[in-house]
């Protein structure tokens, strides 16, 4: 395992997903008792990706007093009916939400008639339960959640919107197998801001696999800017990106950054 910094971001690299889930888990799980040895609930946001699975495995297996958290989840789709397995709701029920008993876990429904009204309600449920940990992946496009590069912004006003899809976000939900073609996707979606995303006292970042080696490359490379969302997590001093040798790949293979 590799092991260092840029800027305020940890980075740890694996020599596989299975390892970099593992430990991703354990470490958010020694975190969650941590909290609660501080106060009486955790709160904490997760994503719904192929790239959490090693992660979400491991740690339902943890021991961890489940009935002191809650849960939410930082995005779903609009448009699809309820129960459809690709909404984000249904793919986090199946590996998590219904593995462990939560204290509450709080959906975003994507069928809600007033989205403006969807919107506000599950904003105010996080004023209501400030975040400690947001457990998360990075975008094929570097989004973070559905904060593709046209419509993120790192001071936006909101914690909770609705946002269009751009095309290669689309396209990422085609290759992992979410949807037969890019006109299935839905176009448009909720999801939870950056600084609702970033809010949180702690960020575990999982991104496993070739087709997010690039992604990687610009988080940790390029300037920080809206350009490339995910670059932000550079700057919260509490973030960790956990890599497997595949996604770490593009960045690593520059003679200059061997060193590290």
């Amino acid at each position: 395992m590799r092991d260092f910094a840029v800027d305020q971001l940890k980075v740890k690299v694996y020599g596989s997903r299975e390892e970099m889930g593992k430990d991703a888990a354990l470490k958010a799980a020694a975190t969650i008792r941590e909290l609660l040895q501080q106060q009486e609930e955790v709160n904490i946001i997760f994503a719904a990706a192929a790239s959490q699975e090693e992660f979400l495995k491991v740690l339902i297996q943890q021991p961890v007093e489940w009935n002191r958290v809650n849960a939410f989840h930082m995005d779903e789709y609009t448009g699809l009916p309820a129960g459809a397995p690709q909404l984000f709701g249904y793919f986090l029920r199946e590996r998590l939400f219904d593995k462990v008993a939560f204290r509450e876990v709080y959906y975003i429904d994507g069928q809600a008639t007033d989205k403006a009204a969807e919107c506000a309600r599950y904003a105010a449920l996080l004023q209501q339960h400030p975040v400690d940990i947001t457990c998360m992946g990075i975008g094929e496009n570097t989004h973070l959640a559905f904060n593709d590069p046209h419509v993120a912004h790192f001071d936006d006003p909101h914690a909770v919107k609705i946002v269009d899809l751009d095309e290669a976000c689309k396209q990422q939900q085609v290759n992992e197998g979410c949807f037969a073609a890019v006109p299935d996707v839905p176009s448009f979606a909720y999801t939870l801001t950056i600084p609702a995303l970033l809010a949180a006292r702690y960020i575990y970042c999982m991104v496993p696999g070739t087709s997010k080696a690039q992604a990687v490359y610009h988080t940790l490379t390029d300037a920080i800017t809206e350009l490339y969302p995910s670059t932000i997590l550079r700057k919260h001093e509490h973030a960790e990106l956990f890599l497997d040798k595949e996604s770490a790949a593009m960045y690593l293979e520059e003679g200059v950054r061997l060193k590290v």
